[in-house]
């Protein structure tokens, strides 16, 4: 008897499993999954900035600035507008990019600054992390 109690109770513990996604750095985690299904979506933020020095020099070159990642305008400001140290992402007036990254967990993405007369000011490359924003200071 003890035996098939064993098997039944194995049985009801095994039917009890939720699959879901278990990292808790994914977008869709699910606190009541513990067995991970490879559900799993992240996304990532990049919020951009400069200093008043900077403002500052480029203001007589130019008046604003267009921000690109992956070949796509994410958002424009004044020269004027600077920081005295790096905003949070989404702060009001920050330029942050959110990117979806699917089932990864980091992608590498190229940026351009580009001021009003079309000259590339800033390029590089910036890499997006799961759940984390990463500030993204633009120098002179």
């Amino acid at each position: 008897m003890l035996s098939l109690t064993a098997l039944l109770l194995l049985f009801v513990l095994q039917g009890c499993k939720v699959e879901g996604c278990t990292d808790a750095d994914a977008v869709n985690y699910s606190i009541d999954a513990d067995t991970d299904d490879g559900s799993c979506n992240y996304s990532g933020s990049v919020v951009f900035w400069y200093g008043e020095e900077v403002a500052t020099e480029k203001i007589q070159w130019a008046t604003a600035y267009t921000f690109w990642v992956d070949g796509q305008i994410v958002g424009s400001q004044a020269v004027s507008m600077f920081w005295y140290g790096a905003p949070d992402c989404g702060q009001d007036a920050s330029i942050t990019v959110e990117k979806d990254l699917g089932n990864v967990k980091s992608i590498a993405a190229e940026y351009e600054v580009i001021d009003d007369s079309g000259f590339v000011v800033w390029e590089g490359i910036v890499n997006f992390q799961a759940n984390t924003c990463e500030a993204v200071e633009l120098t002179l």
